[in-house]
């Protein structure tokens, strides 16, 4: 199977006070690894068979806090980590700290503790994308900053107490318009489609408006936070460059097969999203349509280009990497098509995410390699 050889990222260079950046990183896998387990264990209180994981506490506290764990402990300690790495400055690094120690407390059962820690990696994010603006293409900073506000909002609504519906999409913001504005910048869109910036400034208003509703109006908020996900799947399969790369060999179409799979689950979430706020079940297919077939299907394509960077090492990429890919989005499909009207088929599923979510940080780890002499790979 053909193999190229990943650096570090050029566009992210480590600075030089960033030397724990690999035992972040790990934090960061665990976070991913406790949020599954503990997204397992809620499933299993609809029917599936967990016996062996319910008489953990830790385990306990990862299931109580599985939004929490997956949005700030490791998303939000990803994206940040990411940002404090290009401003270069020691204090960036409190964003994913503190993210990563949310994730801590949470499952040591420190509730308070561990949502004012997520309130602070919110914080301090915001002040990387100011710091950052001036140093880069506008709307990528406006996008990146909103992304950071909304977080923010998500943590301080979970910080006093207010979930479920009313939250979620605030988190489900983050990692959406942080994607889109990876993609608008890797994708070159801005200099080739003149009309892609005006409807992406129409539909952030919605995605945003849907959010702000769902705390008081929760059908309303919720139809047009559906529609604003439809809409953005659309545009991307519009504007995106994910076309000319399909094909390609390597990370490119990797990348693009990812961002394609992605994308037909945005928009399904979407509907789903629509669907539920109007009374109809599919909450889980809403919820994990977006949250997995979208956002982690983005997170492992692009994790050849980001991981590098972070943890200080290169990548030796290989078609082994499309393995976890291919389990998550059976799994998915299992889970939320299959399992329809068959709970055997969506506990199987739901088991075979997980799975997913191991092959995935055991591939990345098979494939590092570390960098010789402190010298950056193109």
């Amino acid at each position: 199977m053909p193999s190229t050889s990943l650096g570090r990222s050029e566009a992210h260079p480590a600075p030089a006070v960033s030397g724990w950046q690999p035992a972040l990183a790990l934090l960061i896998a665990a976070a991913l690894l406790a949020a599954a387990l503990g997204g397992l264990l809620r499933a299993g209180a609809s029917g599936l068979n967990v016996g062996a994981l319910q008489g953990s506490h830790l385990l306990a506290q990862a299931a109580s806090a599985h939004a929490m764990l997956m949005f700030t402990g490791f998303l939000g300690s990803l994206i940040s980590l990411r940002h404090a790495l290009a401003v270069q400055r020691r204090w960036a690094f409190a964003a994913p700290l503190a993210a990563v120690g949310s994730a801590i407390l949470l499952l040591g059962g420190q509730l308070e503790a561990g949502a004012l820690l997520g309130l602070l990696a919110a914080l301090v994010f915001i002040a990387i994308h100011l710091a950052l603006r001036p140093r880069r293409n506008t709307a990528y900073s406006v996008l990146m900053l909103l992304a950071a506000l909304v977080w923010l909002i998500g943590n301080a609504l979970f910080a006093v107490g207010i979930a479920g519906s009313a939250v979620l999409p605030w988190w489900f913001a983050m990692p959406i318009l942080s994607i889109t504005a990876e993609r608008l910048l890797m994708s070159g869109m801005m200099r080739r489609h003149a009309t892609a910036l005006p409807i992406l400034a129409a539909l952030v208003p919605m995605l945003l408006g849907g959010a702000a509703l769902s705390i008081r109006a929760g059908a309303l908020g919720g139809v047009i936070f559906g529609t604003a996900l439809m809409a953005l799947a659309l545009w991307l399969a519009v504007f995106d460059n994910t076309r000319q790369t399909l094909f390609k060999a390597g990370l490119p179409r990797y990348m693009a097969w990812s961002m394609v799979a992605g994308q037909a689950w945005l928009a399904l979430a979407g509907l789903a999203w629509m669907g539920t706020a109007l009374g109809c079940p599919g909450r889980d297919l809403a919820l994990h349509a977006l949250g997995l077939g979208f956002i982690l299907s983005l997170v492992m394509g692009h994790a050849p280009v980001i991981v590098p960077a972070m943890a200080r090492i290169r990548l030796h990429f290989s078609a082994f990497l499309y393995l976890p890919l291919l389990v998550l989005h059976g799994s998915l499909l299992l889970r939320l098509v299959g399992g329809i009207g068959h709970p055997e088929l969506r506990a199987a599923g739901t088991s075979a995410n997980l799975v997913a979510v191991l092959v995935f940080v055991v591939t990345l780890a098979a494939s590092a390699r570390p960098l010789r002499g402190g010298r950056r790979s193109a």
